[in-house]
């Protein structure tokens, strides 16, 4: 325990360059070969692309339709990448979007292992990153074009500067975190918990000042949090003419949304509010099942045992609260797992997505598991019966055969291309954009087909084929399978993908003249 004390105090060392080196190339590796390998980025993708395409035309559209923070590190990233190409392809776009989320998903990694070493030591903090590195969905995350690891790298950073502040008494770590929020409130709105997490801690100081820090450091630390994130979110504020981004005001309004209204009654009706109430409870012990279900599925469902017994373990200690860690791990996991309840109550469902961040800081927990976990396992089963007699770098240990066993389970996912299922989508554009005009408009069931063939989307509710359409993009179970629009249309390309049991068919039909 004194070790872990001593490695908190001092942020820096040359174990710390080691570890980070292994960890970032680790990381890279697979992020270059996630990008390299991929079929097709997400339908957010292209959604955040096109917007980067549109913000030097019509910022101040971008900025008031959505947080803008992603888009512009696209953008910025676009940019760079013209130093060395004036290609502005959709590929090229797409790998400056990939490249730029796995750099912040690179910078993220080098931040969290520093909150690790803070809350569980140096050595577990590697184990814990290493571990994130290896678990398939967060690394697929990291390579494909979503605005995750770029929240992830703000929420970490001021998450970091909260710990340092609080635990060395420095106030003006908070006003770093003031900053960090106003940033990365731009990139995801949930950013602001940092926010709340800063002023929650410094009122408690300011009532019973504790770690050293006095109410006038308190007071500092408070004003200067509260400052510095008004005037960094004030401009996006200010343009976008309201505090809550439209999706957080729907959450925090769950209640109503829960049951619909009932006529107004005379008398108060208990039996609609039982009834209201019992929906709430009913649809709350869904979320939590929903929100174990998908925790699980991102630790690949091998890791969540070690877990349960890492929480078990961290949460026995006594007076964990009265600690700077201890009291920003339990705010940061009551409060993302209540906006996560508050989630699902808004759309029905959670995505690993969603449970990113705290699946993050559940990861510190593994390693502390793994050990409980291997000492039971070698008291039951020892691996080195005659210790003395073996040198000690080949001796057998249960935690590096927990650790292989969980790298194995998740390396088949992990280096699975990212969207192989959707090949057939990939082919068709490749045939679109070799075979078409330019200018031609396309009608397809997906709008990453005409993302990658570059070519318009087509608007088509049914009834006769609008006139400027050119081709029809039409996706089937079978192979025999047709299109039936008489002799305006015949089938010009078709191919069959089969990925594990789901068949693929997409037929590329164009018109007749």
């Amino acid at each position: 325990m004194a070790v872990v004390e001593k490695e908190r105090k001092s942020m820096w060392s040359k174990s710390d360059a080691i570890n980070l080196l292994i960890l970032i190339s680790i990381a890279s590796l697979l992020g270059v070969y996630l990008i390299s390998t991929a079929v097709l980025i997400s339908k957010d993708g292209v959604f955040y692309i096109e917007r980067a395409q549109q913000f030097p035309s019509n910022p101040v559209g971008i900025i008031k339709a959505h947080p803008p923070g992603y888009p512009f590190l696209i953008f910025i990233a676009h940019k760079f990448a013209g130093l060395f190409s004036n290609s502005s392809s959709a590929q090229s776009w797409i790998y400056s979007a990939q490249s730029i989320t796995l750099l912040c998903r690179l910078l993220a990694l080098t931040a969290l292992y520093f909150i690790g070493k803070i809350l569980v030591g140096s050595r577990k903090s590697f184990w814990a990153v290493f571990i994130l590195i290896i678990l398939p969905y967060p690394a697929r995350f990291g390579s494909d074009v979503l605005r995750d690891w770029p929240y992830i790298l703000f929420l970490g950073a001021g998450f970091l500067s909260l710990l340092l502040g609080a635990k060395q008494s420095k106030w003006w770590m908070f006003g770093v975190t003031g900053l960090v929020a106003g940033f990365g409130h731009i990139v995801r709105p949930e950013c602001v918990q940092l926010v709340i997490y800063g002023v929650l801690w410094l009122l408690i100081i300011l009532f019973r000042p504790r770690c050293n820090m006095s109410r006038t450091k308190a007071l500092c630390g408070l004003l200067a949090l509260l400052a510095i994130f008004s005037i960094c979110a004030f401009p996006y504020v200010k343009i976008r003419g309201r505090v809550l981004p439209a999706q957080l005001e729907e959450m925090l309004d769950f209640p109503r949304r829960v049951q619909p209204d009932k006529p107004a009654a005379d008398s108060f009706d208990y039996s609609n509010n039982i009834y209201k109430a019992g929906s709430i409870l009913g649809n709350t012990v869904k979320a939590i099942g929903e929100l174990f279900k998908e925790v699980s599925e991102n630790l690949m469902y091998f890791f969540m045992p070690v877990l349960l017994i890492g929480l078990y373990i961290r949460f026995q200690k006594k007076r964990l609260l009265t600690e700077p860690e201890g009291f920003f791990e339990v705010v940061f996991l009551l409060f993302n797992i209540l906006m996560l309840i508050l989630l699902h109550f808004d759309r029905g469902y959670i995505s690993g997505r969603h449970c990113l961040a705290l699946v993050i800081l559940l990861a510190f927990y593994l390693p502390g598991g793994l050990e409980v976990l291997a000492a039971l396992l070698e008291k039951k089963h020892p691996l080195n019966k005659q210790k003395e007699s073996k040198p000690a770098g080949i001796r057998l240990n249960w935690f590096w055969i927990l650790v292989f066993t969980g790298t194995v389970i998740c390396l088949p996912k992990l280096l699975t291309p990212l969207r192989i299922e959707k090949q057939a989508y990939r082919a068709a554009a490749q045939w679109i954009k070799e075979n078409s005009n330019s200018e031609d408009v396309v009608l397809s069931p997906d709008h990453r087909i005409n993302f990658y063939a570059e070519r318009k989307m087509g608007e088509f509710s049914g009834g006769d084929i609008p006139n400027d359409v050119k081709y029809i993009v039409k996706k089937f179970k079978r192979q025999e399978e047709v299109l039936s629009y008489g002799s305006k249309i015949s089938r010009r390309f078709s191919l069959l993908k089969q990925w594990q049991s789901k068949k693929t068919v997409i037929a590329v039909y164009g018109l007749v003249n």
